[in-house]
């Protein structure tokens, strides 16, 4: 299970997180979460929707207390290897910052959304209608098209 959705589980660890090592410990989180719920996987609905729900509750969860603790900076010397001036490069990394900017209720919608989930999935894992999802979407869009 785990190896069939890691790319999944830490794409959304890395749109709740800028540094590494905290995208590391958020993906381990989100991991002992899926083996302590397993045994409460009811096959209502699809594995991959429940293990998205999963690392999605996780995320949120990580990202309010976060919020709540003294940033600090990690000290480095190395060189990063992921830092790149090409344009695709540029362009992705503005896009996950806006998003990053989003409230962690729209940050997971737009995430389930890039991972090409359907709205009627991003709906059962969030918890709000099929149609809900396409007005959020279009409202998040426009915010994110107003970032500065």
């Amino acid at each position: 299970m785990v190896r069939e959705h890691r790319g999944t589980i830490y794409t959304e660890c890395y749109m709740f997180s800028t540094n590494r090592d905290e995208v590391a410990d958020l993906f381990q989180e989100v991991l002992i979460n899926l083996w302590r719920g397993v045994d409460t996987f009811r096959g209502d609905s699809a594995l991959n929707s429940w293990i998205y729900k999963v690392a999605l509750n996780t995320c949120i969860t990580w990202d309010r207390k976060n919020k709540r603790r003294v940033k600090t900076e990690p000290l480095s010397m190395d060189i990063d290897p992921f830092d790149s001036s090409a344009e695709n490069t540029r362009q992705a990394n503005l896009l996950r910052e806006r998003i990053a900017r989003l409230n962690p209720f729209d940050r997971a919608i737009v995430l389930l959304w890039l991972e090409n989930i359907s709205y009627e999935d991003i709906g059962q894992i969030v918890g709000i209608s099929t149609s809900n999802v396409s007005v959020r979407l279009v409202r998040i869009k426009e915010q994110l098209k107003k970032m500065h």
